[in-house]
């Protein structure tokens, strides 16, 4: 299949068009960025890694009873995925303090958190995506109650699922961000589930094996991604 006219450019990925209405060519690209677009930089191999990781990742979620736009791999780097409504939320559930967290309440980083935190971010980089509350999403109407309710719920069961598949591969899930759409009736996870847009570490050691080692200088971005893939049977 084809790429169409190009829809939306994001940090890391690009959407496309498809020779079908209800959906869409999710292109994943080597670009690589933090702290809202102010570190870039290409790493070889990374939109590669990503898509084949996002696709076993929905695969295992859809599997276990979790809803996602995720239709097929098109290609090393494509994949093709349901047209949404995208709600402009996102989800964030915590199981171990790290990153902004420990910033805004003065916490410990590595603090295990029980139960786990869950938080509703606006996604906006403009206004550095800030944290709101349900009563924000109703009042501005960005998404409706059945619909909050719905997501939170779905967090919560990705969670348990990925928690336990990270666990049983001697990884650690400390935290992660979901989006949702809506396409007719049915409400989908959307976007992406990839070391980008969630903490994972050694169980043991607490090596980063996720995005912070490129917000932190670390190295090996794209070889701790593929160190994650191999813990968890994935063939990159």
């Amino acid at each position: 299949m084809q790429r169409g006219e190009e829809l939306y450019s994001g940090k890391a990925k690009s959407v496309f068009a498809s020779e079908q209405d209800d959906a869409l060519i999710l292109h994943f690209r080597n670009d690589t960025s933090a702290f809202d677009g102010e570190k870039v930089a290409q790493l070889d191999r990374k939109g590669m890694v990503n898509n084949k990781f996002n696709a076993f990742i929905m695969q295992h979620l859809e599997a276990n009873g979790v809803t996602t736009h995720f239709l097929k791999v098109l290609s090393e780097t494509d994949s093709l995925v349901r047209k949404l409504d995208m709600i402009p939320v996102e989800c964030v559930v915590r199981n171990i303090a790290s990153g902004s967290i420990c910033r805004r309440l003065g916490v410990d980083d590595g603090l295990v958190l029980n139960p786990s935190t869950f938080e509703f971010f606006l996604k906006n980089d403009a206004l550095h995506d800030p944290m709101i509350n349900e009563s924000h999403i109703a009042t501005f109407g960005w998404a409706s109650q059945a619909d909050i309710e719905q997501m939170k719920k779905t967090t919560l069961q990705v969670n348990q699922i990925l928690s336990k598949l990270f666990a049983d591969a001697g990884m650690t899930l400390v935290d992660f961000k979901l989006e949702f759409g809506r396409q007719g009736d049915t409400l989908y996870l959307g976007d992406e589930f990839s070391p980008d847009g969630c903490r994972i570490w050694d169980a043991e050691s607490r090596e980063k094996l996720d995005k912070d080692r490129f917000r932190k200088g670390l190295g090996g971005v794209v070889e701790a991604y593929e160190e994650v893939a191999k813990r968890l049977g994935l063939q990159i």
